[in-house]
């Protein structure tokens, strides 16, 4: 008789998992969603930053981070419209010059340049959050 595994199927909890994300991001506000970006993009960096660490150096992680950042950095250039409003064209500036930095960090293995690119998403990080919870709040 053959046995049945009462452990759940892991490529069916990946897909539940998959359709949760996909069902939480769609239906989140924008703004929520810039501050979603922005959140994992920082924790990106972080864990890269940590991954070069002298005491764990794990290269794969610091790439599948700096790659998922990179994507991250896309994904909010692909969302700006740098015609509407006036600091549109310097974000969109921002956001080519971390493309091209989180590249060399990848490339050369670079903390330094890792630590650079979170010291200025930070700031705008922040920055998202305020304006979220102003719109939130109705103000």
């Amino acid at each position: 008789m053959p046995t049945t595994s009462t452990l759940p199927n892991p490529n069916r909890a990946g897909a539940v998992k998959a359709r949760y994300v996909s069902d939480a991001v769609e239906t989140v506000s924008p703004a929520k969603l810039v501050t979603m970006l922005y959140d994992a993009l920082v924790r990106d960096l972080v864990v890269a930053e940590g991954a070069l660490d002298a005491s764990s150096r794990d290269y794969r992680v610091v790439n599948d981070k700096l790659v998922h950042a990179q994507a991250i950095v896309l994904e909010l250039r692909a969302g700006l419209d740098p015609e509407k409003w006036s600091g549109g064209p310097d974000l969109m500036r921002l956001y080519n010059f971390l493309l091209d930095e989180l590249v060399k960090a990848n490339v050369e293995k670079d903390a330094a340049k890792i630590v650079s690119c979170r010291k200025l998403v930070e700031p705008l990080q922040q920055a998202w959050h305020e304006a979220a919870a102003a719109v939130g709040s109705g103000r």
